[in-house]
């Protein structure tokens, strides 16, 4: 379905980010991957995924925190692969402190990486997509994007923020063939979610499997985990003609937690 197109998934190296990477692959697309941790795993994965469909592989270390990262990034993925057709703006971290106590280094990351690193991505790219008269933008949000949680200030807001960017992009291309929509999933098992079940069952003495019920009985109805399997296949969705009129979309997978 996407033989020929590029995507850059940022924060791709691992979770939710490599599992899109790994579903853009297997349609045929060029990945451009980007992140911190084990490079060559995930390129070895997202490479075997794609191999059937012959699509290659790139990455690009970039620090979503700096402006001039940033660009070299989008500069270096129009090099291998001439033009950013699906840019996915994933990557994110995330700090937890109530308001007062919010340490303003921490906010100013977490701002720069969840919401204005994905600015940067947008304005450099919408030109070539603009041009071509197609492409797609998918911006991961979160149910955070939809609703508040205690302790989360900035992460609620830049989730926040980027169901608003998602929005206005959307809105100036309506009339264009490049697309702007947002994915907002609840818990979704990633490595840095299990860290999250890791601290509650050694806060209060439980199994991992208690500590996943415990952790989703507080948020999410449905009572189990979204996967990256499941995001990616989303993104597949909003990437073919199907999807060509859903614009400016912030589509929950969150288990029924913002029907709350």
């Amino acid at each position: 379905m996407l033989k020929g197109k590029t995507a850059l998934v940022t924060g791709s190296t691992s979770g939710i980010g490599l599992g899109i990477a790994q579903a853009l692959a297997r349609q045929g697309a060029n990945i451009v991957l980007n992140g911190f941790g084990d490079v060559d795993a995930a390129r070895s994965q997202v490479l075997a995924a794609g191999e059937a469909a012959a699509a290659r592989v790139a990455y690009h270390g970039a620090d979503m925190c700096r402006v001039a990262d940033i660009e070299d990034l989008m500069k270096y993925s129009v090099s291998q692969f001439g033009r950013v057709d699906i840019l996915v703006n994933n990557a994110g971290i995330q700090h937890v402190a109530n308001v007062e106590d919010f340490p303003v280094e921490r906010w100013d990351a977490v701002i720069a990486v969840n919401l204005t690193s994905a600015f940067h991505t947008c304005r450099v790219a919408l030109p070539a997509m603009q041009s071509a008269n197609w492409g797609r933008i998918i911006n991961v949000a979160s149910v955070h994007g939809l609703v508040g949680s205690a302790q989360k200030s900035a992460y609620v807001a830049a989730k926040h923020g980027i169901v608003g960017l998602t929005k206005v992009i959307a809105l100036e291309n309506a009339t264009t063939g490049v697309t702007c929509n947002a994915i907002c999933p609840g818990w979704v098992l990633t490595p840095l979610v299990q860290k999250q079940v890791d601290a509650k069952a050694a806060e209060h003495g439980l199994s991992d499997e208690d500590a996943k019920k415990l952790l989703l009985r507080e948020k999410e109805p449905s009572m189990q985990f979204s996967t990256p399997e499941e995001l990616g296949e989303l993104v597949l969705f909003f990437c073919s003609p199907a999807a060509n009129n859903v614009r400016g979309a912030a589509w929950n997978m969150d288990g029924g937690w913002a029907a709350q």
